[in-house]
């Protein structure tokens, strides 16, 4: 079919460009290259075409009304969504992204190139023509029209040649049909076409027929998810996505949602939005962990709206913490880091099958054993990442006091200068002076919380000096975060170890107190506060929490968490430790090493480098070559 008429068929809802998760993430310099492929008669690929069963029932947005059938472009988004809007010069009504990609794309009737618009290179040279207008006009009208005709005159070839070969081209349709094309059997036969790109999940693949039937749905769930970062929540679409799924099958797999009317679909959004405001308000209440940065094993949340809808009806205050022991243990032992769909299908079972909260935690023993927090989980970064969310439950929760006001941490502390931060109780500078390797450096067991005022008032005093003070100063406050006031020689930076082993055994005592007392109920009764629905809370984070969410966010999508402060033998005098590290590759063995590297000196880098790892200096950037090359899209 030619391209041109692709379009029209997608303007006249036969064809539908799916709403994906990912959206459009072409860049300009794709976008040259495939009108450069075209307009030399380079093959670009053909087009993939799932066409579905509609809800006849619904026949809004991109369904054949005879057929009642959703035809959606599956491979070729991004190189359909491009054409779009270099011939139609805009972009479809759908886009979401930057359309700067696509927009005043130029071409040089001399040299034959493809360039953006550039004022200064290209204001007085004829030579250059709007891509766009060629398309729209044809070669012929577009020399009708132009102030130049004698001039694109002798140029005529190349003029028609742009248009014929941008917009007359035939693309290859493959077409997806038949009801044995499942989710499940859709996602496989795509990902093994694509096997070297972008990887489609089921979710992409449900969100798409979704929004095929109910164009307005994308917009309607990122309006869900906006109002929730703006509270300090940062979720992804196709958790969201799982939320409903759960809500209207009780089932954890995406591919329940074939058989979920599209009216249903639209009614139960805000059911699902108060379920989540209820679990995070409770969350943020009774445990304090009230924002992204602490607020691990999302995946939980969906099992808690299947369980709260089972029971259909107001949990007491008993039920609620037992129901949060069971949450605190599924992040401290990482229930929703590997295969997050099965695992939560498990659990639903548990639900759906009336066994209650004391079921879901018997079948956390059974895989587990032992749920007792021990001091050794408190060791490091590496064994230890999973609870620092504890840390900062505990520091909430248990009175904490900030060392200079004396003020309780247990509250939602608001303004600049009183939200809680990272301290260092051994500062880093100090122990790096003294020969501490990065990863002992950053041991949890060295990190508690303080309002930031307090944290820059001590800077990088030594222990031994600025303790002593606050203990006079706020009596308690200091023994408030577990830290061993009855040795002061522990205060010494050449005791540091020493500390570090017995704050890890106060802190694992009181964990303990605090998981019994919510399970025998036993807690202080508290007030819950409606967090959900906050305005304007900063989700800005240091270095060492961009690391710690960083690890989060792969285990989440079902990847290893990697190993932070990877300490990597560069030499045989010399070691240089990583903030993140994939050793044996992000897929064991079957991949390169990998490597965070945030603010690092370009020397250290190089020797990283060296040592065959692929170095990432940002976030962004890792994400990126994570999501292209191993996830299905989130």
């Amino acid at each position: 079919m030619k391209i041109i008429d692709i379009l029209a068929q997608i303007d006249a809802k036969q064809y539908a460009l799916p709403e994906f998760q990912r959206g459009y993430v072409w860049n300009r310099d794709q976008v040259k290259k495939l009108a450069n492929s075209l307009y030399k008669g380079y093959p670009i690929g053909g087009i993939l075409i799932w066409t579905t069963e509609a809800d006849e029932s619904y026949t809004r947005g991109n369904i054949d009304q005879a057929n009642k059938s959703v035809k959606l472009i599956l491979d070729g988004q991004q190189r359909i969504t491009t054409l779009y809007g270099l011939i139609k010069g805009e972009a479809p009504s759908f886009f979401e992204g930057d359309d700067k990609a696509f927009k005043n794309l130029y071409f040089n009737l001399n040299t034959e190139i493809f360039e953006f618009y550039a004022p200064i290179k290209m204001k007085d040279d004829q030579y250059w023509v709007d891509v766009t207008q060629v398309l729209k006009l044809g070669a012929a009208n577009y020399i009708v029209q132009s102030d130049k005709k004698e001039f694109y005159m002798d140029y005529i070839e190349k003029l028609n040649r742009l248009y014929l070969n941008l917009t007359q081209k035939d693309l290859q349709i493959e077409e997806v049909v038949g009801e044995d094309k499942t989710l499940d059997v859709v996602v496989e036969i795509f990902n093994n076409l694509n096997s070297g790109g972008t990887k489609l999940s089921k979710g992409d693949l449900a969100l798409a027929k979704i929004c095929a039937l109910w164009p307005e749905a994308r917009q309607e769930l990122r309006g869900i998810l906006n109002r929730l970062k703006e509270a300090g929540y940062e979720f992804k679409l196709e958790w969201l996505l799982r939320c409903v799924t759960v809500h209207l099958t009780s089932k954890a797999y995406f591919s329940e949602l074939e058989q979920v009317d599209i009216e249903d679909f639209k009614k139960s959004l805000k059911d699902v939005e108060n379920r989540i405001d209820e679990i995070l308000n409770q969350i943020g209440s009774r445990l304090g962990l009230d924002n992204t940065r602490v607020l691990s094993s999302k995946f939980a949340i969906p099992l808690m709206i299947g369980y709260l809808n089972k029971e259909n009806r107001e949990l007491n205050d008993a039920e609620w913490n037992k129901l949060l022991y069971w949450y605190i243990h599924t992040f401290l032992w990482g229930r929703y880091a590997g295969s997050t769909e099965s695992v939560l299908a498990r659990d639903l079972n548990v639900v759906n099958n009336g066994e209650g909260i004391d079921g879901l935690i018997n079948q956390l023993r059974q895989d587990r054993a032992d749920l007792t927090i021990k001091p050794e989980d408190f060791w490091g970064w590496g064994t230890g990442a999973r609870f620092y969310p504890l840390l900062y439950l505990l520091t909430r929760m248990n009175k904490s006091k900030d060392f200079s006001s004396g003020i309780e941490l247990k509250n939602y502390l608001l303004g600049k200068n009183s939200s809680l931060e990272i301290h260092h109780i051994f500062p880093k500078a100090l122990l790096y002076k003294n020969g501490r390797t990065k990863s002992v450096v950053n041991s949890l067991a060295n990190y508690t919380f303080i309002t930031r005022k307090t944290n820059e008032d001590i800077s990088d005093e030594k222990p031994e000096k600025y303790i002593p003070i606050y203990m006079e100063k706020q009596p308690g406050a200091i023994e408030s975060h577990w830290i061993p006031t009855n040795d002061k020689e522990l205060f010494k930076v050449e005791n540091y170890e020493r500390f570090l082993d017995e704050r890890r055994k106060l802190l694992a005592e009181s964990a303990n107190n605090f998981l019994n007392s919510l399970l025998d109920n036993k807690v202080d009764k508290v007030e819950i506060t409606d967090y959900a629905n906050r305005k304007g809370v900063s989700n800005d984070i240091n270095e060492d929490e961009k690391i710690l969410e960083l690890s989060y966010w792969m285990e989440e999508n079902g990847l290893s968490g990697g190993e932070i402060n990877y300490e990597l033998k560069v030499s045989d005098n010399e070691s240089i430790i990583i903030d993140l590290a994939w050793p044996d590759g992000i897929q064991n063995n079957l991949s390169e090493p990998v490597a965070i590297m945030i603010d690092e000196e370009n020397s250290n880098i190089s020797k990283v480098n060296l040592q065959k790892y692929r170095v990432f200096e940002d976030v962004k950037s890792f994400k990126d070559y994570i999501r292209n090359n191993y996830l299905e899209i989130n």
